[in-house]
């Protein structure tokens, strides 16, 4: 069974059909058996849309979230919880919040930030 889990840009990119979504991840996308949306993401999406800082692609992400046929996985304690072991690799807490999801409810992630391999080479699903 394949399940995964949207990096922020990568569910944005999805929502608007953008050129920069790597063809891999749609094809990924379209074969998985499940594909998450944190809340985390959406979270992350309003904080910048009420700072003025959201692109029009990010703002229809947000407000197109119901209609999108991914299944919106919610923060838990124990991804809260999984934050705290992991390796001091990355800073944004968005970020490590949505590997920690992966880690704990084994799902790929999907994401092109780079900083973020590490957390992956560890947490892949085969």
């Amino acid at each position: 069974m394949i399940r995964l889990l949207l990096d922020t840009h990568v569910y944005i990119w999805s929502v608007a059909k953008d050129r920069r979504m790597p063809t891999d991840f749609r094809e990924q996308i379209a074969e998985a058996d499940q594909v998450f949306v944190s809340t985390a993401s959406i979270w992350e999406l309003s904080i910048k849309s009420a700072r003025g800082k959201l692109e029009p692609n990010g703002e229809r992400a947000i407000d197109e979230l119901d209609g999108q046929p991914f299944i919106v996985l919610p923060v838990q304690l124990k991804h809260a919880l999984a934050v705290r072991t992991m390796p001091d690799l990355h800073r944004d807490p968005f970020d490590r919040l949505l590997v920690a999801q992966a880690r704990t409810e084994v799902l790929r992630f999907l994401t092109v930030d780079s900083e973020l391999s590490e957390y992956l080479a560890e947490t892949a699903p085969a």
